[in-house]
């Protein structure tokens, strides 16, 4: 039996909530470990108008704000997340962060405090620099376009399953590389800000696959325009903690399980082939199974509830027949995070949900 390094998930990924206050507020986690977080992405639940996500991160700095249901090019928010605490954040008075009467919830990731390491640019290889938690299987990158085919270091040590991308200065797509997306995901493309199936185009990755030392960009604008500056979220797989794959549904109110060794407390997932939101859901604001409270990364919409699944101890079990989660035949792509390992490297199981 394989064991999880990584015992206690909280130290690494946490999700918090909150309600609005108006005038800002510090949050704190509640994990077992305390968490400073390097990737916050926070979204508004319920309580008067919808608002966009929120992304912000310790490399671009506090204030710069990203929104994951848009093509905005980044911007200064400075009511929105003002700093990164020991176990949390604070954020400022605006709506989409603390507006009174408003809920919230924030999606954490640890990588390396802010500090980067650097790289120069090389031939068509763009520069810049990356933080990473290679624990966690997480860093965050951000480089200097070139307008050509080139390679950018993430720092991982293994290759990534995931790698999400942004142009920080005009308004272009969020694209997504996953490792389970088709037989050849190299040769294809994600979008995080539509519904828009999967499309091969070798001007995103170059029809190259990432390695365990670097990804290739190629020429297109979203991922690679000279001179233009661009975040990236890497993520690998990281046993009993986090698991980036694809199952296939069956079209049935009896789903398919998919085993991921742990119980997820975050779980994103979409439709490859069809046009389908990016689903959202996690245990703090549903704790119970069935679960069916769902946000959508790629809109603005408050909480749903529409897609029905169970939250297991070792993995995830599907229990609607919709094309956005489990169509008869259709192919899924999903990110997984833990709440807890199913298997602790002392070889203690953790308890079923």
């Amino acid at each position: 039996m394989a064991y999880t390094t990584i015992n206690d998930p909280s130290k690494y990924f946490q999700t918090v909530l909150w309600s609005g206050s108006g005038s800002g507020q510090a949050i704190t986690n509640g994990g077992n470990s305390d968490l400073q977080p390097d990737f916050t992405w926070i979204k508004k639940r319920a309580g008067g108008s919808a608002r966009s996500h929120q992304l912000y991160d310790s490399t671009r700095g506090t204030t710069e704000l990203l929104h994951s249901d848009g093509t905005n090019a980044e911007s200064t928010q400075g009511a929105g997340l003002t700093a990164f605490s020991s176990d949390g954040f604070t954020v400022g008075s605006d709506d989409g962060v603390d507006g009174s009467g408003g809920t919230y919830v924030a999606w954490q990731w640890k990588a390396n405090g802010g500090t980067r390491t650097t790289n120069a640019e090389s031939g068509n290889n763009p520069a810049g620099g990356y933080q990473v938690n290679t624990t966690a299987g997480f860093s965050i990158v951000d480089y200097v376009g070139t307008g050509a085919a080139g390679t950018m270091a993430h720092g991982l040590g293994v290759v990534p399953n995931v790698i999400i991308v942004k142009n920080r200065d005009v308004a272009d797509a969020w694209a997504v590389y996953h490792g389970a997306n088709t037989a050849a995901p190299e040769t294809d493309y994600l979008v995080l800000d539509t519904t828009a199936a999967t499309v091969d185009d070798a001007a995103w990755w170059n029809d190259t696959a990432p390695t365990s030392s670097v990804f290739t960009v190629n020429t297109n604008h979203s991922v690679n325009a000279d001179a233009e500056n661009y975040i990236a979220y890497c993520f690998a797989n990281v046993q009993g903690y986090s698991k980036f794959g694809s199952y296939i549904g069956n079209g049935n109110v009896d789903g398919p399980f998919i085993y991921l060794g742990f119980k997820p407390a975050l779980l994103i997932y979409r439709n490859t082939a069809g046009s389908t939101d990016w689903v959202i859901v996690d245990t703090k604001r549903d704790s119970i199974n069935v679960c069916d409270e769902e946000l959508y990364a790629n809109l603005n919409n408050g909480t749903g509830d529409v897609d029905l699944l169970d939250i297991l101890s070792s993995g995830f079990k599907c229990r609607r027949t919709h094309a956005s989660q489990n169509g008869n035949g259709v192919e899924y792509v999903y990110m997984a995070f833990a709440e807890s390992p199913f298997v602790t490297s002392t070889g203690i199981p953790t308890t079923a949900r």
